[in-house]
């Protein structure tokens, strides 16, 4: 199969975005990726930080978590049109993304002490053991798998744009907020998918090690960022559904 044909359920990883070119010199590497990786994180990880500081001295972070979210969007637009600004985008993603994760977890320890840790603890044991079982083979991904958790992605995608023009209006989805158990299991599902995301992502990354261009790497870490952040905000928010409800 082509690897122009090869497709995953984060847009991040896309064929428009990852197109076919002939590296002239240093090539991207797992090596790189992980080492941006990290710095990246501790670029989300500071700006988290910040805001979180700010919530508990009394601060109101409406705007910071706001202007996070939309500095955020512009970014990966900026990357998914222009990739070879992504060792400058990337690192401004993660430092937006860090003011809007500071804010929603902050009010989350505040009304359930304890909370954002274990979402932490939760989504970076989840990508150990989902890099675990695709190093080991043990899930396999295929084509009918990349086609179930693409359908379902953009599935649950569709579903939170749905809710986020409600909003205006002063309406929601109630199983996207609400506690109900078909609220709880839709937040099950969504975590699932955004863990199964990454096995899709690991796969495409492992198919163009030594192949795309240095740059790529930035990329890539932003594709792995977005996936992590969606898997976060997921685990959090079925951890707030749960508590609110027992």
């Amino acid at each position: 199969m082509s690897i122009l044909n090869y497709n995953t359920s984060n847009p991040v990883f896309s064929r428009s975005i990852w197109k076919s070119e002939k590296p002239k010199t240093a090539r991207m590497s797992m090596t790189g990726i992980f080492l941006k990786s990290i710095c990246s994180l501790l670029l989300l990880g500071l700006t988290t930080w910040y805001v979180w500081d700010l919530v508990q001295q009394g601060v109101d972070v409406k705007w910071y978590t706001s202007g996070g979210m939309l500095a955020a969007i512009v970014f990966s637009l900026l990357t998914s049109f222009k990739p070879t600004w992504a060792p400058i985008t990337t690192p401004l993603y993660a430092l937006a993304k860090g003011l809007f994760l500071g804010g929603i977890s902050a009010y989350a320890e505040i009304r359930f002490p304890g909370m954002p840790m274990k979402a932490v603890s939760i989504t970076i044991l989840t990508f150990l053991v989902m890099l675990l079982l695709y190093q080991l083979r043990i899930i396999v991904v295929t084509r009918r798998f990349r086609s179930v958790i693409i359908s379902a992605a953009i599935t649950i995608m569709f579903i939170y744009i749905i809710n986020w023009i409600l909003t205006f209006f002063g309406l929601s989805l109630p199983f996207v907020w609400g506690t109900s158990w078909f609220a709880i299991g839709f937040n099950i599902i969504a975590a699932i998918i955004a863990s199964f995301s990454l096995l899709l992502d690991f796969d495409f990354i492992d198919r163009k090690v030594g192949r795309a261009p240095k740059y790529y790497e930035w990329v890539a870490t932003w594709g792995l960022l977005v996936t992590l952040v969606w898997l976060y905000i997921e685990v959090l928010r079925l951890m707030k559904k749960l508590a609110i409800r027992f």
